[in-house]
């Protein structure tokens, strides 16, 4: 009997659903933009998208699998249409209604405890954030060209 519920779920375990890569973007060895690169997926490639993690969604491109951001997809298969839809009725639906029928949701979730716990400062990005910072005097300049006024603000505890 567990044999015969394992069969029956293994085609749900092996499910992947079919996206497109909407613009040029980087396929990359882990869910992180300073991972290393494992390939360059054009725009409009078809991938397979196998999981999602936070904003990143693992995905089968070919012969190489990674992670791509999950803004850079568009789930369903290149050109597919609505269930019976042609082009026409999609058309008219636009013209009538203002409105393509194309509905997008996103939802990103933060950091979880695992990737918190691994956590390791990068010098690389401190020191590029430090570059935009501005010095007092340019800053004293910046407000008295906008009027703006001089407030102190306690430091948070």
């Amino acid at each position: 009997m567990k044999f015969l519920s394992i069969l029956l779920f293994l085609p749900l375990m092996a499910w992947a659903e079919p996206a497109t890569v909407i613009r040029a973007t980087e396929l990359k060895n882990e869910p992180a933009t300073d991972a290393p690169t494992v390939s360059e997926l054009a725009e409009n490639a078809s991938v397979e998208a196998l999981e999602r993690r936070g904003g990143w969604t693992r995905v089968k491109a070919g012969g190489a699998e990674g992670w791509v951001k999950m803004l850079a997809l568009r789930y369903g298969a290149p050109g597919s249409a609505r269930q019976g839809e042609t082009g026409l009725s999609q058309l008219f639906n636009a013209a009538r209604t203002g409105s393509s029928g194309t509905q997008v949701t996103t939802g990103v979730r933060g950091l979880e405890a695992e990737q918190i716990t691994n956590a390791q400062p990068n010098a690389a990005e401190l020191k590029k954030m430090q570059g935009y910072a501005s010095s007092r005097d340019a800053a004293t300049k910046f407000a008295a060209q906008g009027k703006l006024q001089t407030r102190t603000v306690e430091e948070p505890q």
